[in-house]
C-alpha cells in the first residue's frame, strides 16, 4: 500500500513501513506507510491548494461525485467486505452490514444542497435584510479506529467533501487495505487532485495532523483517554474538533417484558457482533427483579453457547449465521484475559468462559468466545472498565431507579437500552438516562446516518456531533450579512 496524496499513490519519504496482520491467523497480509510528519505536510499542502476550486464548485456538481461513489461501491461489495474481514476479523456478514452504512452517510451527503441552505430574512430593520451563509472551512482530518474499518471513514468523509471542504484521512494502522480500497473508487470517480487524501501511520502521523496550522478541523473516534489529548491539542491549536470516546453500553429488561426469544437474540446480536469490538455493543445488561434475572441468565448464557468460533474466511463456516472472529491484537486479548481474571478475583461469577479456544487451520489467531459474568456490582473492573470483547456482565436490580443510578453513575454515557411494554416506563427511562443515545426495545441504539450520532459525558468530549445536520454544522462555517441599499 502507498499514501494517497494529491491524486496520486506514493511511498512514504523516508521509505518506513509497518506490517498489518490478520488477526484471524497472526499472519502478515501486507505493509502500509508508516508516515512521516513530511507525508502529513505533503498531504495537508495538497489539500489546502485543492480548496479553492473545490470550495467553489457548484454544490449539485459535488453531490454528484458522491453518487458516482456510491453506485461504484455498491457493485463492488462483495471484494470490499473481504478485504474488510481479512484485515478486521469480522465476520462477512458484518462486514456487509458496515458497508450498508457507508452507502447511507454517502447518500444522506448527497442531500447537501438542502442541508446546506442558508437563510435570509427580510426587513430586520427599516430597509435592512438579514442572511445566514453556511460556507466551507477549509481542510479537514479524520483518525479513525480499526473497528470499523469503512464505516468510521464515511460518518466524515462524505459530508466533509459535499459541504465543499478537502480532507484528510488517517486509518488506524491496523486496518489500513479497506480505506486504499475505498480511496481506489474515490479515484476512479475523479475528484479532483487534493480534495481527498489518505495518510496512514502510528501516532506521530496523527499529532502531525493536529499541530499542522493549515488543518482547519480534526475528527477522532477512539478511547476516552487519547480523546482527551486530542481535544486539549485541537483547543491549543485553534482547531474545531469532534472527539467521540469509549463507551460501556448497559441494556436494561423490566420484569413486564414477555418477548423472551426476541430478547434473547438481540441480546447476542447486541453483544456479541463484531467479538463486541463496537461503541454500540451492550456489554452490561441489567435485569429487573429476581425472576427476570434468573430467566436472562440462564437463557443468554445457554444461547451463547451456540456461537462458532472460527475464521471468518473459512469457506466452510463463512455464512454461518452464528459467527464469530477473532479480536483485533495479541495485545487486546492478553488485556482481556487480564480483565476476566480481575472480575474472577473480585468475586463476580464467570458463568460462561470464553478463553482457551482453538481454531483447526488458524491456531495463530486472537480468538475468545462468549464469556459471561454474572453477580456483578457497580465498581467491579469488569464493569467500569470499556473491555472491547465479548464480555458480558450481567446484573440484578430491584427497580427501574437502581437501574438508571447505575447507567447515570458510569464513566461513560454512550448509548443504553430498555426493554419493556410499559409507556411509563419507557419514558421515565429515556428522559433519565445520561447517555446520548437511548434504545426503546432495540438492542443496538445506533441511529440511521440522518440522525446524529454520538455519546455524551466521557464518552463524547465536544459539542457538534457525528452524521445528518450535526456534520453540517460541524463542516460549516456560518456567516451573518446584514445588508441595506438606497434607491438611486
Amino acid at each position: 500500500m502507498k499514501n494517497y496524496i494529491n491524486g496520486e499513490w506514493v511511498e512514504p519519504k523516508d521509505g518506513r513501513y509497518l506490517d498489518v496482520e490478520n488477526p484471524a491467523t497472526g499472519k502478515v497480509i501486507g505493509r502500509a506507510p508508516l508516515s512521516s510528519g513530511a507525508d502529513v505536510h505533503a498531504a495537508v499542502k495538497a489539500a489546502a491548494g485543492a480548496y479553492k476550486g473545490w470550495s467553489t464548485t457548484p454544490v449539485p456538481r459535488r453531490a454528484e461525485f458522491l453518487y458516482s461513489l456510491v453506485e461504484r461501491l455498491k457493485k463492488d461489495e462483495e471484494r470490499l467486505s473481504r478485504i474488510l474481514t481479512e484485515e478486521m476479523g469480522k465476520s462477512l456478514a458484518d462486514s456487509r452490514a458496515e458497508l450498508k452504512r457507508v452507502y447511507q452517510n454517502i447518500e444522506a451527503a448527497c442531500g447537501v444542497p438542502i442541508l446546506q441552505n442558508g437563510e435570509k430574512m427580510v426587513g430586520t430593520a427599516q430597509a435592512i435584510d438579514g442572511e445566514i451563509l453556511r460556507l466551507p472551512k477549509g481542510v479537514f482530518a479524520a483518525i479513525t479506529p480499526f473497528n470499523f474499518p469503512a464505516m468510521a471513514p464515511f460518518w466524515f468523509v462524505p459530508y466533509a467533501i459535499a459541504t465543499g471542504n478537502t480532507f484528510i484521512l488517517k486509518p488506524s494502522e491496523l486496518v489500513p487495505f479497506t480505506v486504499e480500497a475505498l480511496a481506489e473508487h474515490v479515484h476512479e470517480i475523479g475528484l479532483p487532485a487534493g480534495v481527498f487524501n489518505v495518510v496512514t501511520g502510528e501516532k506521530g502521523a496523527a499529532v502531525s495532523l493536529v499541530e499542522n496550522p493549515d488543518v482547519s478541523g480534526v475528527s477522532f473516534v477512539g478511547k476516552t483517554a487519547t480523546c482527551k489529548v486530542v481535544s486539549a491539542n485541537c483547543v491549543a491549536h485553534g482547531k474545531r474538533y469532534q472527539a467521540m470516546g469509549s463507551a460501556k453500553n448497559h441494556l436494561v429488561v423490566m420484569p413486564d417484558y414477555v418477548r423472551i426469544d426476541e430478547l434473547i437474540r438481540n441480546m447476542s446480536t447486541s453483544c456479541f457482533g463484531c467479538a463486541g469490538q463496537r461503541c454500540m455493543a451492550s456489554s452490561v445488561i441489567v435485569a429487573v427483579g429476581d425472576e427476570m434475572y434468573r430467566r436472562v441468565c440462564e437463557r443468554f448464557i445457554e444461547d451463547s453457547k451456540h456461537f462458532l468460533v472460527a475464521n471468518p474466511l473459512d469457506p466452510a463456516v463463512e455464512n454461518e449465521p452464528m459467527l464469530m472472529g477473532p479480536v483485533i491484537t495479541k495485545s487486546a486479548l492478553d488485556f482481556i484475559h487480564r480483565t476476566i481474571e480481575k472480575g474472577i478475583s473480585e468475586g463476580a461469577t464467570l458463568s460462561l468462559d470464553g478463553r482457551g479456544i482453538r481454531v483447526d487451520g488458524s491456531e495463530g489467531g486472537y480468538y475468545i468466545g462468549p464469556t459471561v459474568f454474572t453477580d456483578v456490582r457497580p465498581g467491579m473492573e469488569i464493569h467500569r472498565t470499556e473491555i472491547f470483547a465479548p464480555v458480558v456482565s450481567i446484573m440484578k436490580t430491584e427497580s427501574l431507579d437502581e437501574a438508571i443510578g447505575i447507567i447515570n453513575g458510569h464513566q461513560y454515557s454512550n448509548a443504553c437500552s430498555i426493554y419493556t411494554r410499559s409507556g411509563y416506563w419507557a419514558r421515565k427511562f429515556k428522559l433519565e438516562a445520561h447517555p446520548g443515545m437511548i434504545g426503546v426495545n432495540v438492542g443496538i441504539p445506533a441511529p440511521v446516518p440522518f440522525l446524529p450520532f454520538g455519546g455524551a459525558g466521557n464518552s463524547m468530549l465536544c459539542d457538534i456531533k457525528m452524521q445528518g445536520k450535526s456534520a453540517i454544522a460541524f463542516y460549516t462555517e456560518e456567516k451573518v450579512i446584514v445588508e441595506r441599499f438606497w434607491e438611486e
